[in-house]
Formats: structure tokens, C-alpha cells, sequence
């Protein structure tokens, strides 16, 4: 797998329930410093999207963000970003942020977070992008989408190769590791497969 010189990181707006959550965020976003690699994220100051931010520009890192008009209108846009892309739906975001990326981790974070991680699979399994997809269970957090995709395959809506379209890893040290493990998608695409 290629380098990853820009990192797009998915998760929430809140800061969710456990202390340790914030904790992950902040390390991953150090270690994304730590590695010079330049994070792209949703422009917001709020929850563990605006840890991973702070982290990073604490650490002397390179920070793009990138929010939909009316967020920013709402003032949740992070003031003291390397850059920010205001841009006009949430689609343009997603698509902005994709296109900006060499790779996604995906933090614990609400249907929001849900979403974007659903979509860059769901592109990947089209063959629309190569680029690696980590999330990174804090906690067991995402245990509920790994018994979902299985049951997905089992009932015969999938094949056991979705597992190929993202990497589930226990700890920030593990992240990078996976992203130089990620196996590449070849061939062309069945869409009576998909």
C-alpha cells in the first residue's frame, strides 16, 4: 500500500460517554502529527472531531478541514485550522473530503459518522477508490457494524469479501500498521457479486 501523506479521520461531534474515547482521539491525532502526515477532517472544533484537530496543530501538524456552509453558520467550524474549505451540502464535504485523502480511520461517533464510513466502503467495494479504510474499535465500540456486516454475508446480501473493504483494529498503534497491511482491490467489479 502506498504512503499516507493525507489522512481523512471520521467521528463524532460529541464526545461520547467514555473519557477514554477523547483519550483515542487526541493519541491518534499526535501520532498523525508524529508521522507528518496532514489531516483532513470535518472542520468542526466540537466533540472528538475537534481533539483530533487540536491534537494535531498542537503537535505541529497540518490541518484541513472541511464544512458544509450551514455548520459554519452555526459557528461549530474550528477557527484556527492550516486551512479551511467551506463548502455548500454535506455531499460536497464527503466528496471534497474523499478526494483531499490517501486513507480514512473511522473513530466512535454517531449516524454521521456512520454514514461516511458506510459510503467510503460502500465506493470501495464498487472499485470507485483503492484507498484503505481503518476503524479503530475503541472499546469494543464497533461491535455491533462487525456482527452486522457478518450477518449481512450470511444472509446471503454479500459475500465474505466485504471484510476485504476495511481493517478493525484495537489501538492507535495498530492504525498504521493496517494501513500498510490493507489489501488492494483488483479485477474488475461483479455488480451481481456486490
Amino acid at each position: 500500500m502506498a504512503d499516507i501523506a493525507s489522512l481523512c479521520v471520521y467521528c463524532g461531534s460529541r464526545f461520547g460517554e467514555r473519557p477514554d474515547y477523547r483519550e483515542t482521539a487526541v493519541h491518534l491525532g499526535q501520532e498523525i502529527a508524529r508521522q507528518g502526515i496532514r489531516l483532513i477532517y470535518g472542520g468542526g472544533h466540537v466533540g472528538l472531531m475537534g481533539a483530533v484537530a487540536d491534537a494535531v496543530l498542537e503537535a505541529g501538524g497540518h490541518v484541513v478541514g472541511v464544512i458544509p456552509k450551514h455548520l459554519q453558520d452555526w459557528e461549530v467550524g474550528h477557527k484556527g485550522l492550516t486551512e479551511m474549505h467551506v463548502v455548500d451540502s454535506m455531499h460536497s464535504r464527503k466528496q471534497l473530503m474523499f478526494e483531499l485523502s490517501d486513507g480514512f480511520v473511522a473513530l466512535p461517533g454517531g449516524i454521521g459518522t456512520l454514514d461516511e464510513t458506510f459510503e467510503i466502503m460502500t465506493w470501495r467495494q464498487l472499485r470507485l477508490h483503492d484507498k484503505p479504510l481503518v476503524i479503530l474499535d475503541q472499546d469494543g465500540f464497533w461491535q455491533p457494524l462487525q456482527a452486522l456486516l457478518e450477518a449481512v454475508v450470511a444472509g446471503g446480501f454479500a459475500d465474505a469479501g466485504i471484510s476485504n473493504h476495511y481493517s478493525l483494529v484495537g489501538s492507535v498503534d495498530e492504525v498504521f500498521a493496517a494501513f500498510a497491511a490493507a489489501p488492494a482491490i483488483t479485477g474488475p467489479g461483479h455488480p451481481e457479486r456486490l
